[in-house]
């Protein structure tokens, strides 16, 4: 069943705001009355105030989710996530080459691309999915007026248009984690995987962004997947590394040593 999403302002501040953005998502503005809680004509809200969140509505709903590269479990991944040592890192080449580029088409809520862009990399991101775009641009711009994060944040920088739309050469590494029946067992994975599930669905036509990144990458593809989940588009990769709940395919096109 299709779930319904609507935009609201948490104060009538924001309304303005909220009503220029329903019209940009082609969504209804809904007029928030009563507690979040109780809005139950539609099933989930863009919440709009000095950032936008999404909640689901109704009774006993989760909290919001926004997108927040300051705080939280993004925040300490910053600080004690291993560095280059981690797969993701390995997976795009950085033990190859320093300041790698990376177009990251199915960005989501950015936290790869952010942990990417803190390891040096320049990163392009993409989100199709309008709903989400907000949610990751509304990120990055809260994120821009934080001292701790603004040399991470002059490396991200989000992306009109589509992977199709892009010629080759686009970047060092295109990077594509399409939606997938996630397990994640973190509260926090699980709730935000229910939102996205509900709303959009899994990635239909996941195994077609697999030829346009091959023809838009200089160096490789790296393609993220959860652990048994088939190929991307049936195609087999170079190499994989595993990780403990899930695998980076990487299609090498050419070396990283040297051009």
């Amino acid at each position: 069943m299709t779930q319904s999403l609507a935009v609201c302002a948490l104060e009538p501040f924001y309304n303005e705001t909220a009503k220029v953005l329903a019209k940009t998502l082609n969504l209804t503005f809904f007029a928030l009355k009563t507690p979040l809680k109780f809005a139950t004509q539609y099933d989930y809200l863009l919440l709009v105030s000095d950032h936008v969140a999404i909640a689901r509505t109704g009774k006993g709903a989760p909290a919001p989710v926004r997108v927040d590269f300051t705080s939280g479990a993004v925040a300490h991944r910053r600080k004690f996530g291993g560095g280059k040592g981690q797969d993701i890192a390995k997976a795009v080449g950085l033990n190859k080459r320093a300041g790698v580029s990376v177009f990251d088409a199915t960005a989501g809520l950015g936290r790869d691309a952010f942990v990417l862009a803190t390891l040096g990399c320049h990163v392009t991101l993409f989100e199709r999915v309008p709903f989400v775009r907000a949610l990751l641009e509304s990120g990055l711009n809260a994120a821009r007026f934080h001292d701790e994060v603004d040399d991470i944040m002059v490396r991200m920088q989000l992306a009109p248009g589509t992977l199709a739309e892009h010629s080759q050469g686009l970047a060092d590494v295109v990077y594509l984690d399409p939606m997938y029946p996630h397990t994640e067992k973190s509260a926090a994975a699980k709730k935000e995987m229910a939102f996205f599930r509900d709303l959009i669905g899994h990635d239909d036509d996941a195994d077609a962004l697999l030829p346009l990144a091959l023809d838009c990458a200089k160096y490789r593809v790296v393609v993220k997947r959860p652990k048994g989940a088939p190929y991307l588009n049936d195609q087999k990769p170079t190499y994989q590394l595993d990780g403990k709940s899930g695998r980076f395919d990487i299609y090498v096109l050419k070396s990283l040593d040297g051009d």
